[in-house]
């Protein structure tokens, strides 16, 4: 599935927002920013960031339990995308497990030399850009070849 227009990934917390972006094309995901959620309304953030970047999809982070259940991060998760539906034109809105995206991102922070708790702006985007990788891999991407001597 080639995207025309980028897809933005939200790492939902009450404190701090981490935004994650793909390229035009939908190949590779990047760290966007962190929104502080005291200094910034976030839902304004978002929707300014929507807009400037042409996004056509959201990817939202919805932290299941170890045993697969919702609980009540869930529920919080739920309740923010009810809110910026509120401030955003109709995108499609897909959710994707993000179990232990914080641990991935730490883990590869640690292995780039970097202390993950001294880098609270970083661990954030770093988790959206792991959803965002989880639900890129989860896509249909295969290409067809052209038929052999085309």
């Amino acid at each position: 599935m080639t995207m025309l227009h980028p897809v933005l990934c939200i790492d939902y917390g009450s404190a701090r927002i981490g935004l994650a972006i793909t390229d035009p094309v939908g190949i590779m995901a990047h760290p966007l920013e962190t929104i502080h959620c005291k200094d910034v309304n976030p839902l304004l953030r978002i929707a300014e960031l929507i807009e400037q970047r042409q996004v056509k999809q959201l990817v939202v982070g919805l932290p299941y339990h170890l045993d697969g259940r919702e609980g009540d991060a869930a529920e919080k998760v739920y309740g923010f995308v009810k809110r910026l539906q509120e401030h955003i034109p109709q995108l499609p809105i897909h959710y994707c497990d993000e179990r232990l995206s914080t641990v991935a991102a730490a883990n590869k922070l640690r292995q780039a030399g970097k202390k993950a708790k001294s880098h609270k702006n970083i661990i954030d985007q770093a988790a959206a850009v792991e959803i965002l990788n989880d639900w890129l891999t989860s896509q249909d991407t295969s290409y067809e070849l052209p038929p052999e001597g085309f």
